[in-house]
């Protein structure tokens, strides 16, 4: 242990040794965080379901920096993604938990109590000894990264390449709104969909699903970039992805929405917010042999390997991924 670590050490034994408190030799040796604190106010969950598993406590483990990267940051601001809905009902739980223990040494379920949220906005409390880029009282935002304990909690232990500074213009709540969203679009058009500010001019795209978080950052994106985006949202949302510049929307409550998109000329690039059946017939909107894309948000891969298993899931994955490169070409 460092020097710091030592004297930080000294200190929290101090005051536990005023308040007559002993201290398990285990926390005393491998903690490396200064806080005396055990335990903090949290939502958590101690197994996958309904909205009825999600339960609020005041004694969740507090956090502790165990890698010199790594900062401890107060939430201030949290936001919940659909995402976050999913991880409560178990998937990508297979997945998740190879990541979380690639070696399979802990038991399963392990990673109850599991503290779900991907957004935060806060102000870091504490830094490692090889964070250089940040300093405590630095306000920061990130998106977490889904194996790692989340942001519904007071407190929230990330390393210092996943998070920023936070925009002085954004307040806390306005920040917590954006990160996971905004990499998750900026992920789906540029580092999969190959589209980048200097080739997306003239472009057409289609975003199923635009007015949900991923669809207006997208919207907006596209139309800064000289894209023509056509939405499908509902007709109350019309007005809404409308004045965020999309150029024509479909209503997918009027009937069935692949008859107005098949009258349209066909796309370069296709954003799939929803998945399901609408891969059945979106793969058909595409421009042949032109080297249009298909991007879902929705993959079959986590819940491939949630039913069948890691090795038999990529089986079955790649064998979809497949089919669906056929159906393109």
């Amino acid at each position: 242990m460092t020097s710091v670590g030592h004297l930080m050490q000294r200190r929290c034994l101090f005051h536990l040794r005023k308040m007559k408190t002993s201290v398990p030799s285990q926390k005393r040796l491998f903690s490396t965080t200064k806080f005396c604190r055990t335990i903090m106010p949290a939502w958590v969950i101690d197994k996958y379901g309904s909205n009825d598993v999600l339960r609020f406590t005041k004694n969740a483990s507090f956090p502790i920096i165990n890698y010199p990267n790594e900062v401890i940051v107060k939430v201030f601001a949290a936001g919940l993604n659909p995402l976050d809905v999913s991880m409560r009902g178990g998937y990508g739980a297979a997945t998740l938990s190879m990541k979380r223990d690639p070696l399979s040494i802990k038991q399963s379920g392990s990673e109850f109590p599991l503290i779900l949220g991907r957004d935060m906005s806060g102000v870091i409390m504490e830094c490692g000894l090889d964070v250089k880029y940040f300093s405590e009282r630095d306000e920061v935002w990130a998106a977490i990264p889904p194996w790692k304990q989340g942001s519904l909690a007071e407190f929230v232990v990330l390393s210092a390449n996943e998070i920023s500074h936070k925009p002085k213009c954004l307040s806390h709540i306005e920040a917590a709104a954006v990160p996971y969203v905004a990499t998750t679009a900026w992920s789906a058009l540029v580092n999969t969909g190959g589209l980048t500010k200097d080739s997306c001019a003239k472009k057409r795209i289609l975003i199923l699903g635009g007015s949900g978080g991923v669809g207006t950052f997208a919207i907006q994106m596209l139309k800064a970039w000289g894209a023509h985006v056509t939405v499908t949202c509902s007709q109350n949302a019309e007005r809404f992805v409308r004045d965020l510049g999309a150029d024509h929307v479909v209503d997918y409550t009027a009937g069935p929405v692949e008859e107005p998109l098949r009258a349209l000329e066909k796309f370069d690039l296709i954003l799939d917010n929803i998945g399901g059946d609408t891969e059945r017939w979106a793969l058909k909107l595409l421009k042949p042999w032109s080297g249009a894309k298909y991007v879902t948000l929705v993959t079959p891969f986590l819940q491939n390997t949630d039913r069948l298993g890691i090795a038999d899931g990529m089986l079955q994955t790649a064998a979809t991924v497949a089919t669906k490169a056929l159906k393109c070409s």
